[in-house]
């Protein structure tokens, strides 16, 4: 079965026998660099972290604006998600787009959730950002802005109607810090005046902190009282909070940062597209993010496992989203050395 997540390290440096220091990971989406940070471990680890994660809200809510009761954070992305299916299954028929992220699937699982599916048309323009296709009749819909796996960015614009169409939307968005101009198209700043908005975003891959497990909500307050409610009683460890607040705590180093990523995602992507553009029998597809898709008329199941046995490299078998097939690849962007690396692998194997 292939994976339904990348950055699987562990569990390929077992099946290969090597340690997992020696793979190159590009299965998952994050940035190549991690920030460094001072904090106090010693009280992080002993003692019981603060159940309102108060001092972390108040970082994300100064980011962004906003009065920190419409600010929930949580223990990444996927467990926000998980409550926002319990609203979901509660609210109606949930729209999905296919392609898409699994863990939406999962999530609405654990409430018996019903879903239908839209397919997204699978060949787009190189021009950011577009209109959102209609996702479908439904209650609910689940956005990913930029899309996973796609990469596409869709305007504001076209996501704002939805608000009156539908009883609730879900707005994830993970990779937008990381997208050129991508906060222009948040909805973030829609939330205070439409209860049924909710957008999850996660810290982990603009920081690089996967490990750590870091992200956040923004809702208006009602929602996330119950969504708090519903939790475990400490959802973000101590170490987590103790890093996302020094990380968040200044605005303007937030932004300095966001920039310095986004000019990574920016060059690094021009590039991997003109170098896989030149290779033999797979054609690169448009992508606002810092990942992006591979196609071929022929099975790259083959080709995936070749870089990962011959060359300890990993890309993000897409077989695990809902309409894509063994026929196309996921690339997340890496550092120009490495990135130079997979591309090197990928014309050895193509010949």
């Amino acid at each position: 079965m292939p994976s339904r997540h990348g950055g699987e390290l562990q569990l390929v440096a077992e099946r290969l026998g090597c340690n997992p220091s020696e793979l190159l990971d590009a299965s998952a989406s994050l940035v190549p660099w991690t920030p460094r940070w001072r904090a106090s471990a010693r009280s992080a680890i002993r003692d019981y972290p603060d159940r309102r994660h108060a001092a972390l809200a108040r970082a994300i809510a100064r980011l962004h604006g906003l009065d920190l009761s419409l600010v929930l954070p949580g223990n990444g992305a996927a467990e926000l998600f998980t409550w926002a299916a319990r609203d979901a299954a509660a609210d109606g028929l949930s729209c999905l787009s296919a392609p898409g992220f699994a863990d939406y699937r999962r999530a609405l699982r654990c409430w018996d959730g019903s879903i239908a599916e839209t397919p997204l048309p699978l060949s787009w323009s190189e021009s950011f950002p577009q209109r959102y296709p209609d996702p479908g009749k439904g209650d609910v819909a689940w956005i990913c802005n930029p899309h996973n796996p796609t990469g596409q960015l869709w305007s504001r614009a076209s996501l704002e109607p939805l608000l009156q169409r539908y009883r609730l939307v879900i707005c994830d968005e993970a990779f937008l810090p990381l997208v050129p101009d991508g906060e222009a198209q948040s909805l973030i700043p829609l939330v205070e005046t439409h209860s049924n908005l909710v957008v999850v975003r996660s810290l982990t891959k603009l920081y690089g902190i996967a490990g750590l497990r870091l992200g956040y909500a923004v809702a208006q307050p009602k929602r996330l009282r119950r969504w708090a409610e519903w939790r475990d009683p400490w959802p973000v460890n101590g170490i987590a909070s103790a890093v996302g607040e020094q990380l968040l705590s200044s605005p303007q180093r937030y932004q300095r940062w966001c920039a310095k990523v986004q000019r990574w995602t920016a060059d690094e992507g021009a590039w991997m597209q003109r170098q896989l553009a030149q290779l033999p029998g797979i054609t690169p597809m448009p992508s606002a993010a810092n990942f992006l898709l591979i196609r071929s008329k022929q099975n790259l199941v083959p080709l995936r496992e070749a870089l990962e046995q011959r060359h300890l490299i990993l890309l993000r078998d897409c077989r695990s989203f809902e309409g894509l097939g063994e026929t196309w690849l996921r690339i997340g962007l890496q550092s120009r050395r490495n990135n130079r690396r997979i591309v090197a692998a990928l014309r050895r194997e193509l010949g």
